[in-house]
C-alpha cells in the first residue's frame, strides 16, 4: 500500500495543476469594505445554478483522479486506502480555493455509508460510485409534518405491488429536494405494527412520476428546505434498503452518520468564526462597562473553547476506533445554546432595533439573515427535545417516555 507521505506528494500534485491555493484573508477591519457575514448568503442550489454545476464538476474530476472517495472498497470505485489517507487529503484540499461541495454533503457524509452497510451489491454497484463522483445528488426525505423529529411516527405509506412498491405521503423540510435525483424514504410498510417496526426505506428516483417538490421560504430569505408530495410513486423492490419493517435501523445508522459529519465538519459546532466581529459590535454599540455585555461576551467565549475541546476529543476517539457514544448529541446540543441563546442574546442586547431596520450603521443590520436562520440549528438533525430524550434515556439512565405499542395509521389514497 502506498504510504501516506507518498499519496499526500501524488495530491498535491493533482491539486497543484487543477485548483489555486487560497490566499491568505485579510486581517477584519471595521468599517472597511461589505459587513455582509462569511457564510450568510443565500446562494441558489437550483440544478443548472453555477454552483450546483461547479461543485459537480469538482467532485467528477476528484473522483476520476482517484482521490473522491480514498478510504472506499476499489471494487466500487474507492482507492482502499486507508482513513489516515482520507484526513491527510482533506487537510491539503482545505488549503485550495474550490467550489463549496455542501450540496454532496448528504450523499457521501449520510447515505452512502448507510447504503454501504445495509444495501445489496446491486445497490452498492449502481449508486456509490455516481454518489462520490457527483453524478447524484440526494436527499433525505425523513421529517413529516405529524411527526417531525419523531421519524418512527411516519406515515406515508409504502404498499408492495409485486416487484415495485406504491408510495404515498409527504415529507417537509428536505434539504436539496430541489435539485435531487434520488432521496432515501422513510415509509410505513406495515401499519398493523408497532411504531418503531413496520418501517420500511426506499430510495426514491426524485424524477418520478407524482413526486412534487415544493419549496419552502424560509424568513431570512432562503429556500434550502421543501416539502415533497408523493403520489402513486413507484419504486422498484430492488432500490430497498434494509429488510422490511426494519428499516429503524437503517434510520438509526443515517442519523450516526450525520452526526459523525456535523462533528468533522464543524457544521454542529459552537464554534463561531465572528467572534471578532462580536467584539467590534460591543465596542462601538455597547457600553464598555455593561457588566451584562462583558458577562454575555465571556459565556460566548466559554462556548467557544467547550466546543473545540469536545471537536478534539471526538476526534481522537475516531481515530482511536472508539465509539462516539453521546458525543455528537451534546455537541449539537451545546451549538445550538451558542448560537440561539448566547449570540443572539448578545446580539438583541446590543443593537435592539437594529436588528430589524436597516439604520444603514455598518455591521449591525448585516446580522438579521444569522438572527432569523440559526434557530434552525435547533430543529435540523433532530430537535432539541428528541436529543434531550436520547440523553435523558440512554445515558442518564432516567425512565423511558411512555410509548404506546400500537400501530400507526399511514397516509391513506
Amino acid at each position: 500500500m502506498v504510504t501516506v507521505e507518498e499519496f499526500i506528494k501524488e495530491a498535491r500534485a493533482f491539486l497543484d495543476g487543477n485548483a489555486a491555493l487560497k490566499l491568505e484573508a485579510a486581517a477584519f477591519q471595521w468599517g472597511v469594505g461589505p459587513d455582509d457575514l462569511p457564510g450568510s448568503s443565500q446562494f441558489s442550489r437550483a440544478p443548472d445554478s453555477p454552483e450546483t454545476l461547479q461543485a459537480k464538476s469538482w467532485a467528477a474530476r476528484r473522483f476520476d483522479a482517484g482521490f473522491g472517495w480514498i478510504d472506499g472498497p476499489a471494487e466500487l470505485g474507492g482507492r482502499g486506502l486507508t482513513c489516515d489517507h482520507a484526513k491527510a487529503y482533506d487537510q491539503l484540499e482545505a488549503r485550495y480555493q474550490l467550489p463549496d461541495m455542501g450540496l454532496l454533503s448528504i450523499a457521501v457524509g449520510f447515505i452512502a455509508p448507510t447504503i454501504l452497510a445495509h444495501g445489496t451489491s446491486e445497490i452498492r454497484q449502481k449508486f456509490l460510485p455516481a454518489m462520490y463522483r457527483g453524478d447524484l445528488i440526494v436527499c433525505q426525505l425523513f421529517s413529516e409534518p405529524n411527526a417531525g423529529s419523531d421519524l418512527a411516527a411516519a406515515r406515508t405509506l409504502a404498499v408492495r405491488d409485486g416487484a415495485e412498491w406504491i408510495i404515498n405521503g409527504q415529507k417537509v423540510w428536505t434539504s436539496n429536494a430541489q435539485c435531487a435525483d434520488i432521496g432515501l424514504a422513510v415509509t410505513r410498510t406495515d401499519r398493523e405494527a408497532p411504531k418503531h417496526r413496520g418501517i420500511t426505506m426506499f430510495l426514491v428516483d426524485m424524477h418520478s412520476p407524482g413526486v412534487d417538490v415544493r419549496p419552502l421560504r424560509q424568513m431570512n430569505g432562503g429556500a434550502g428546505f421543501n416539502e415533497v408530495f408523493l403520489t402513486d410513486v413507484r419504486v422498484p423492490d430492488a432500490h430497498r434498503i434494509g429488510a422490511i419493517n426494519d428499516g429503524f435501523n437503517v434510520i438509526i445508522t443515517t442519523l450516526s452518520n450525520e452526526r459523525s459529519l456535523q462533528m468533522r465538519s464543524g457544521s454542529a459546532s459552537a464554534v463561531s468564526a465572528n467572534f471578532e466581529r462580536l467584539l467590534a459590535v460591543a465596542e462601538h454599540y455597547a457600553d464598555r462597562n455593561d457588566p451584562l455585555v462583558r458577562q454575555q461576551l465571556a459565556a460566548i467565549y466559554t462556548l467557544e473553547k467547550l466546543t473545540e475541546y469536545m471537536v478534539e476529543q471526538m476526534a481522537a476517539k475516531i481515530e482511536n476506533g472508539e465509539a462516539l457514544g453521546a458525543d455528537a448529541m451534546i455537541l449539537k446540543l451545546l451549538g445550538a445554546t451558542h448560537h440561539t441563546d448566547a449570540v443572539v442574546g448578545f446580539l438583541s442586547h446590543v443593537l435592539g432595533p437594529r436588528l430589524a431596520a436597516d439604520s444603514g450603521e455598518w455591521g449591525t443590520y448585516s446580522w438579521s439573515k444569522y438572527v432569523l436562520g440559526v434557530h434552525g440549528g435547533r430543529i435540523g438533525g433532530g430537535t432539541d427535545e428528541i436529543i434531550l430524550n436520547r440523553l435523558g434515556e440512554t445515558v442518564l439512565g432516567l425512565p423511558k417516555e411512555p410509548r404506546p405499542d400500537k400501530p400507526i395509521a399511514a397516509v391513506t389514497r
